[in-house]
């Protein structure tokens, strides 16, 4: 039993090994700030019953549009005041006691991910849609770009259940969930969308800056050139 546990919290460890699972590409972007607020809210929901993001605080979540009070009345479920960290309600001693070790903060989940192959949002974004029901593996689930993954499918209301056909190796919807399959993409791009903003929440902010910097470097160097120009003309 106590291997069990440790398997489905550390799941999203065991997500770093490789696969030769072709990655889907993510279609979201960090700068749609709606879609980021969706993402919030089902990571929220979903991911912070178990998993904490102790590296990002609640106040940071207004960069994504929201004000303080739409943050408390929505957001907050685990905290009271705005400026705390993004924990889980259990305390880690309690964690380390009932599983044994307390599962993996998510905060640099997307970093952690693509330092690792290059690709973490496609990887999250692929991974996230790929369960399938599977009545060998103790929690009913599998996925294709981890086979044997311990994690359960946490989405699989929204998704509803795929089945992996053995002749085509492709996945088939035999139930459907409460959302299409094309909304149900949509979420997981939020998702995703978010948790690669809380990676690094300045990264729109470290793209523009690098734009000025390299555009007044090239102004910088045609004035340079003009200068050296100028100071060598009369020499031959």
């Amino acid at each position: 039993m106590k291997k069990l546990l440790l398997a489905f919290l550390f799941a999203p460890l065991m997500a770093y090994a490789s696969s030769s699972v072709q990655l889907d590409k993510w279609p979201g972007s960090v700068s749609d700030k709606p879609a980021l607020q969706n993402g919030a809210k089902l990571f929220v929901n979903y991911c912070l019953n178990c998993h904490g993001a102790s590296y990002m605080r609640y106040n940071r979540l207004t960069e994504l549009g929201l004000t303080e009070q739409q943050v408390k009345d929505n957001l907050m479920f685990t905290a009271e005041k705005i400026g705390e960290q993004m924990r889980v309600a259990a305390r880690t001693d309690e964690q380390k006691q009932w599983f044994g070790a307390a599962p993996p903060d998510l905060t640099v989940i997307a970093r952690a991910r693509a330092s690792a192959d290059g690709s973490g949002a496609d990887w999250l974004y692929t991974y996230l849609r790929q369960f399938y029901r599977d009545t060998n593996r103790p929690t009913g689930w599998n996925n294709v770009v981890f086979e044997n993954v311990g994690m359960p499918h946490i989405f699989w209301e929204l998704q509803g259940e795929q089945v992996r056909n053995h002749e085509t190796h492709k996945l088939e919807l035999a139930v459907p969930g409460k959302l299409s399959p094309k909304e149900y993409d949509q979420a997981v791009s939020d998702l995703v969308g978010f948790l690669v903003w809380m990676a690094e929440p300045m990264q729109e902010e470290r793209k523009r800056l690098g734009f000025g910097v390299l555009a007044f470097l090239c102004v910088l160097l045609v004035a340079a050139y003009a200068l050296k120009k100028e100071y060598w003309k009369d020499i031959k």
